[in-house]
């Protein structure tokens, strides 16, 4: 039977360790949804209006965020404005700001294409029944828009977890970072340590993802 080096995971707390760093990815992607929803909504609203000028900045927005690599604007939100504006940013806090920002932007653009996606008719239809517009939005607009978002905002959720992996190049100890720690202290002793290891990073962030997936998948055959 080939050596996987999956002995050095019960060596010392090394398990315990990789499901320390699953939960600090996890932490910051969920703090990140969390802040990032809500600001995504008001955004993607305001992109439907008719203000030129509003949907002009955040069309700018949106697309400066999704044309940076992520992990251009983690150096830039940790080593670069340390420098420039002398703040001292912990890893932890520069990653929950950029992917704020990401999923915001993200979000928002979801916001935006669902509540395009609902037939002008139906305005139409609701004035003419005498709905008010708060009405409209509430009984008819809104019910709407989230059976189409709520699954697609969900799969947001899994590719920001995923995405959490980059954060190691910032100093910040999560999953990866950790499983490198545990590699190179085993090198000699295990040489397949790698295998083993990233195995089991790969078993962790599947278990962490595949639920939320197909929650999404679900919503989004209940409610085609």
């Amino acid at each position: 039977m080939p050596d996987l080096g999956l002995e050095v995971l019960w060596k010392g707390k090394n398990a315990a360790r990789l499901l320390g760093g699953l939960w600090t990815a996890l932490r910051i992607s969920l703090i990140s949804v969390a802040i990032s929803i809500p600001l995504g909504i008001l955004l993607g609203v305001l992109m439907t209006r008719k203000n030129r000028v509003v949907r002009a900045l955040l069309r700018f927005y949106l697309e400066f965020i999704r044309i940076m690599p992520q992990m251009v604007l983690l150096f830039l939100a940790y080593f670069g404005t340390t420098r420039a504006f002398g703040w001292n940013l912990t890893g932890e806090t520069s990653s929950i700001i950029v992917f704020t920002l990401w999923g915001t932007a993200e979000m928002s653009d979801l916001v935006r294409g669902a509540l395009i996606s609902i037939p002008k008719h139906q305005y139409e239809s609701s004035e003419a029944l005498g709905l008010s517009k708060a009405q409209t939005y509430w009984y008819i607009i809104i019910p709407q828009t989230i059976r189409r978002l709520l699954p697609l905002s969900i799969n947001l959720i899994t590719r920001m977890i995923k995405t959490t992996s980059l954060i190691l190049m910032i100093g910040v100890v999560e999953m990866l970072k950790v499983a490198q720690q545990i590699i190179e202290a085993n090198r000699t002793a295990s040489p397949n340590a790698a295998f083993g290891v990233y195995l089991t990073v790969f078993l962790l962030y599947f278990i962490a993802c595949w639920p939320i997936s197909l929650l999404a998948k679900h919503l989004e055959q209940k409610w085609r």
